[in-house]
């Protein structure tokens, strides 16, 4: 971090303190968010905090001798792995800017009596659209079955033991032949070697995919050579709206944490 950084952070702190925010406390929650993209999640919380002093954001490559200093990691592109969270020694919380935890060693924390949390798809203003449908909402008790009558399929699952993978051969090849497949869930619900071979093979129309197996994503992985696939850089949830939601929420737990509380308002808590 730069001495003029260090210098703003130091005056700001002060003021925030001048200011009467629980001066009581000798320390101000400190939140570092991690990962090289998508500022506005930062700066959408600096800006719903207004004066709270330690909301920060350093280069990735000096984020393992940094973390030590924080009390709340907010994860956006970035792997927390267990060396970078055994130098988070005053961390609380590791926050994901999002829902995904896939990049945040979750046994790790655990061990270390950290807790991981992510952010539950919150305000996008179509809830009132949303509370519309709920008597227009149904199941399928058979998954094929219901593979065998859809013209699209779109999958928005999270990634959990019972559905990774769950959209295998045997779901495509029930699909209709010809019939599009889209992913806006977790890229691991999707079987790889299945979406690629029936692609291959002209049974599945297409694909439009949000969020991918792995992150980054090979450029030379022949599945982006297929002429009927479209692959968008996990863009979906990149909405003005949803970060200022989050950032809300980012903001909310820090304050909480400084007054000495931890409130799980607005988190889902992991672990």
């Amino acid at each position: 971090m730069e001495k003029g950084t260090v210098r703003r952070l130091q005056i700001e702190e002060s003021i925030f303190r001048q200011q009467g925010a629980n001066t009581s406390l000798n320390h101000v929650t400190r939140v570092l968010f991690c990962g090289p993209h998508f500022p506005d999640s930062q700066n959408f919380t600096r800006e719903y905090l207004q004066h709270y002093p330690m909301i920060d954001d350093v280069p990735l490559e000096n984020v393992s001798a940094m973390i030590g200093d924080y009390d709340i990691c907010v994860v956006k592109n970035f792997e927390m792995n267990s060396d970078v969270i055994s130098r988070a020694k005053n961390m609380k919380l590791i926050m994901q800017f999002g829902v995904g935890l896939d990049g945040v060693d979750i046994n790790a924390a655990t061990k270390q009596g950290i807790k991981v949390a992510k952010i539950p798809s919150g305000e996008t203003g179509n809830a009132a659209s949303f509370a519309e449908m709920v008597d227009e909402r149904g199941s399928h008790d058979d998954i094929l079955k219901f593979a065998s009558k859809a013209d699209i399929v779109v999958s928005c699952l999270p990634m959990t033991t019972e559905t990774i993978g769950i959209v295998n051969n045997d779901f495509i090849s029930a699909m209709k032949k010809g019939a599009l497949l889209i992913n806006i869930g977790r890229g691991g619900v999707l079987d790889y070697e299945a979406v690629y071979n029936n692609l291959k093979l002209g049974h599945l129309g297409g694909l439009g995919i949000d969020v991918v197996w792995t992150e980054p994503f090979d450029p030379l992985n022949p599945i982006l050579q297929l002429p009927n696939v479209i692959i968008t850089p996990h863009v979906a949830g990149v909405t003005q709206s949803s970060f200022r939601y989050m950032a809300k929420v980012v903001g909310d737990v820090a304050l909480q944490l400084h007054a000495g509380k931890m409130s799980y308002i607005g988190i889902e808590i992991v672990n």
